[in-house]
């Protein structure tokens, strides 16, 4: 079946697109594999503007709802269904299912989200959601007045320290090396602070508690050194995994296979393609963020239709 647009993915990115297609009248199919993006594990939300606080899983749902409410004459969603690949026209673009099935459509918004990289050491996975957290902009504020520990050296670790020392104890920074990659001026805001403690060429070697985390065990890679530092959460901010694998070739994407985009449009280097959210090479990437960069991908793909015909 053809249509003007295809949206792939189900997390804020690809549900905001969603809804603004559907108000516009844009015949649409949307696919996608689960709802909810990487939220979903977050027991507590409390940076979703207009909700306080909500868990991973009611938002999903509340996500779900909303979409499934415009579905109809110009929304059509194919869920459970996972895209494999891309076949781009002179026209139109293929997107190919797992199943076989096959949607052509006038462009392709990709909202695939992306995936931590998982901590993989002894108690990692135990922990995980128990004291051990990949979103402090989600779980941050459960661990005010507390130890924590932050493992990484980029600007996302060190970004995450810089939210965490507005109200945790003590924020301590594994980093695996001597240097550090995130930018110098962040780095000295963070280290300018009191509270903060940088262990350099540390290997975490396993995280210990008892039904919640207790402490992380750590190796001094030059030393052979082995200790034990006590603290009630770890933040992990060790990279992004975007969800881009099965594009192959078909678009440019950066070093870590996250989409480039025009980050006034939303636009892939494939001008029947945009992206959004947490699969792009955006600066940021939260929740908030990449519902509000779908839209401004929307109206742009709005636009260019619309004229085009």
């Amino acid at each position: 079946m053809f249509y003007d647009l295809a949206i792939i993915g189900g997390g804020p990115a690809g549900a905001a697109a969603a809804v603004y297609a559907a108000r516009k009248r844009l015949k649409t199919v949307f696919i996608t594999e689960e709802w909810g993006g990487q939220s979903t594990v977050s027991t507590e939300i409390q940076n979703w503007i207009g909700t306080p606080v909500i868990s991973g899983t009611e938002l999903a749902a509340n996500l779900r709802k909303h979409v499934e409410s415009y579905a109809g004459e110009s929304l059509s969603i194919v869920s459970p269904a996972r895209a494999t690949s891309l076949a781009p026209q002179e026209t139109l673009i293929e997107v190919v299912l797992a199943n076989g099935s096959r949607y052509e459509a006038k462009a392709v918004l990709i909202a695939a989200g992306a995936r931590r990289r998982k901590l993989e050491i002894p108690g990692a996975a135990e922990y995980d959601q128990k004291g051990l957290t990949y979103c402090a902009s989600c779980d941050g504020p459960l661990f005010a007045d507390k130890d924590v520990a932050v493992i990484g050296g980029g600007n996302a670790a060190f970004e995450t320290a810089a939210q965490l020392l507005a109200y945790c104890k003590t924020v301590t920074i594994f980093n695996r090396t001597e240097t550090f990659r995130a930018d110098e001026i962040t780095v000295r805001a963070v280290l300018a602070h009191p509270n903060t403690r940088v262990i350099k060429n540390a290997e975490p070697t396993a995280i210990l508690g008892n039904q919640f985390v207790e402490g992380v065990r750590w190796k001094d890679s030059k030393t052979g050194k082995e200790e034990v530092i006590p603290v009630a959460g770890v933040f992990v901010e060790i990279g992004l995994l975007p969800n881009t694998e099965w594009l192959g070739d078909v678009l440019e994407m950066n070093q870590i296979k996250q989409l480039k985009v025009d980050p006034r449009t939303g636009r892939t280097s494939h001008p029947r393609i945009w992206a959004a959210g947490d699969c792009t090479d955006g600066l940021y990437h939260q929740n908030n963020i990449a519902a509000g960069d779908a839209v401004k991908a929307l109206e742009d793909i709005y636009m260019t239709l619309r004229t085009a015909q």
